[in-house]
């Protein structure tokens, strides 16, 4: 057997921790006494601790009280607290805390549990009509002195058959029901010997929170009325041979006789009494073990009974607190740092506006990788919405090819038998590439050349003033050129909001990863959009001039236009030698051209030169429309990448939540968006008060 000291201190440690409220949390080990009402059960708790209860109107029944026993050779000492129910209001569990008695006898009990019952305001002890009848608080009795033994031992209310108020059967099963479920509970389950104990309410409860039967003790009472030459019956389940079979067996108690128990019978007299009354022979002929029968069998067996079942739960216990206070102090670190004034609270901000704008800046840099922050590093799926600048690469590459393919109001068929007849009809039909830019845009026209060259022919005859045949003005390129590039700014204006709405979503993910507050999340979320929003509005109005550039006269020094008229002329005079040769050479390897093949070769040449003035105008027309077009194109589209979407929507980006925004903030501002809610506060300051009361229990549990 465990020496008394050591299962003394283990004891100690144990409710220690359970006074500190560590049970709300975890399961700790312990005995409960419980059965039905009428089953006996003061009559077993009063032998057992020796603490002669007032029985009148079932007052400890009302709540469940925790009894400590600890022999010591001293004067009898008894101290008398309330411990909370983890639902109770902080402000009504410190009341509640603060009630306290020292008694030196148990003749002031009654007075106590009267107190308590005021205290918690139960039903019958208030003016409220309405008050609960059972409470889930903890009356706590602390016994010194000579008891005989250490024991932790908690009393609950009994199950209600019937009531008038169904909440209290409610109420007490409940109750009842939170001390069961706790795997580390001995339940001392008390069974009127002369009833049924298949319809008890305790074993049917027992069975189903302890289903194997290992950690109930039957309990049984009352064996002076069960019926006449019943008693081998009730030894025969005495002796674990019944129906109900329990690992840890029963007992058998002879309850004192009302008389006995009005006058205030001892212990010793009891015992003795007790063990004369079972040497009856309608007993003894049943041979019944007699290390199960008598409340001092009993007592003897608690007490060994406690001392294993702690040594054997008590490093889980410890291990179970050290992985609760280790998850107490990650959520309190989660909570971040305690802002209560205008300057914790400024700090807050400006700690959380220098995150954002390194993590901003870090994106438009291009630079993923970073030792304090695993923001870049999420799954695959995560990457190209948290890499901003890959993602601007590829919307802007992606502009770049739409504007290159897809830009021109009219595109020319390779196919010289398409027309516009049987295009036109399905114009809206025809696919474009699937660039997010076109998204919700009119189609381009698909047109033949000829259909070209009948429009390029409309426009130069519209545009004529005094220019000699041959010669056009100088508006023809410039109104061919507009209508060309029609569908700029639209495409344009898409990228740009497109642009804007994924520099939106990305700061919105930099606010939720490094904000876990969802209400300070969203008011500096309402504050970002709303810069984002104005970059926006800059970056439109920005757009909007280089669109308003486009429509003046073009104008381009750049040599590729130059380039590109040559290489068309050439190309053009290729055309016109390229036929004639082929027909005078024929399919001979080699000729030598004379006066007369030479003659030949310049009359076909002549055929194919055109001499319409017009028609040669509106090519050179249509080549400089086509060459000026790459030109202007390849302009705009790096503008509108620099001057647009890099200048307004991308670089300004760190500036929309930026340390200087956090200092510039009004102390009605920065509350407004910083301070802890009241729920976040009050989570504070259980997870601190948690976190005191698990590390002070773990230092109590150091063995």
């Amino acid at each position: 057997m465990i020496e008394s000291n050591v299962i003394k201190h283990r004891l100690n440690v144990i409710d220690a921790v359970r006074a500190r409220g560590v049970g709300d949390h975890i399961a700790l080990p312990q005995l409960v006494v419980c059965g039905d009402q009428s089953a006996g059960k003061s009559s077993v708790l009063e032998g057992i601790t020796g603490i002669p209860f007032p029985r009148k109107d079932g007052l400890c029944t009302k709540f469940a009280t925790e009894i400590i026993l600890r022999h010591a050779k001293c004067e009898l000492s008894i101290k008398a607290s309330i411990i909370p129910h983890f639902s109770r209001s902080e402000t009504a569990a410190n009341s509640l805390r603060q009630y306290s008695r020292s008694l030196s006898g148990y003749d002031k009990l009654p007075t106590v549990i009267e107190e308590v019952a005021k205290q918690l305001g139960l039903k019958g002890f208030t003016e409220d009509e309405n008050a609960p009848a059972f409470a889930a608080d903890v009356l706590r009795i602390e016994v010194v002195g000579e008891t005989g033994l250490h024991l932790t031992i908690v009393d609950l209310p009994g199950l209600i058959a019937v009531s008038e108020d169904g909440k209290d059967v409610d109420l007490v099963g409940k109750l009842v029901d939170s001390y069961l479920e706790n795997s580390r509970t001995i339940i001392l389950a008390v069974l009127p010997a002369p009833s049924d104990m298949e319809t008890q309410k305790i074993i049917q409860r027992a069975r189903h929170f302890d289903k194997l039967g290992e950690r109930t003790v039957g309990i049984l009472t009352k064996p002076d009325l069960i019926n006449k030459n019943t008693e081998g019956k009730t030894v025969r389940l005495l002796q674990n041979e019944g129906s109900i079979k329990l690992k840890l067996g029963f007992f058998l108690l002879k309850n004192p006789d009302p008389d006995d128990l009005e006058r205030g019978i001892s212990i010793l007299e009891r015992k003795t009494k007790e063990l004369d009354w079972f040497q009856d022979p309608k007993w003894s002929k049943h041979k019944p073990d007699l290390s199960r029968i008598g409340i001092d069998a009993l007592r003897a067996f608690l007490q060994r009974l406690l001392e294993v079942h702690i040594e054997k739960e008590l490093p889980k216990v410890h291990s179970e607190i050290s992985e609760l206070l280790s998850t107490a102090k990650s959520r309190l670190e989660a909570l971040g740092e305690e802002r209560r004034t205008a300057s914790e609270q400024r700090l807050f901000l400006s700690k959380l506006s220098t995150t954002f704008s390194t993590l901003a800046q870090s994106a438009i840099n291009g630079t993923y990788w970073s030792p304090t922050s695993d923001f870049f590093s999420h799954e695959e799926s995560e990457i190209l919405h948290n890499r901003l600048r890959a993602r601007i690469h590829h919307l802007n590459t992606e502009f770049a090819d739409c504007m290159r393919i897809a830009s021109r109001k009219w595109q020319v068929s390779e196919n010289e038998d398409e027309t516009s007849d049987s295009e036109s009809e399905s114009a809206d039909e025809r696919e474009e590439p699937a660039y997010e830019c076109l998204a919700g845009l009119e189609a381009s026209k698909l047109i033949s050349k000829k259909e070209f060259q009948e429009w390029v022919m409309k426009t130069y005859r519209n545009t004529r003033g005094l220019e000699l045949p041959g010669n056009c003005s100088h508006t023809l390129l410039m109104l061919l050129f507009h209508e060309q590039s029609s569908r700029w700014p639209a495409i344009a204006k898409k990228h740009t909001e497109i642009s804007h709405k994924v520099v939106s979503n990305f700061a919105s993910r930099v606010l939720k990863h490094i904000v876990n507050e969802e209400d300070v999340r969203s008011q500096l979320l309402r504050i970002v959009q709303s810069a984002l929003r104005e970059n926006l509005a800059a970056a439109l109005g920005e757009l909007e001039k280089i669109c308003q550039d486009e429509k003046v006269q073009p104008i381009t020094y750049n040599h590729y236009f130059t380039d590109n008229m040559q290489k068309a002329r050439h190309d053009r005079i290729y055309e016109a030698v390229r036929q004639p040769l082929k027909n005078l050479i024929a399919d001979k390897e080699s000729f030598t051209m004379g006066p007369k093949a030479r003659s030949s070769f310049l009359n076909s040449l002549k055929s194919h030169i055109n001499v319409d003035m017009d028609q040669q105008t509106c090519e050179e027309a249509s080549n400089a429309l086509d060459a000026y077009y790459k030109v202007a194109m390849k302009t705009f589209v790096d503008n509108v990448c620099r001057q647009v979407i890099e200048r307004h929507t991308v670089s300004k980006l760190p500036a929309v939540f930026h340390p200087t925004m956090a200092l510039a903030l009004s102390d009605k501002d920065v509350e407004r968006i910083a301070a802890e809610p009241a729920t976040r506060t009050h989570q504070r300051k259980e997870l601190s008060n948690l976190i005191s009361m698990l590390t002070e229990s773990l230092d109590d549990l150091q063995f």
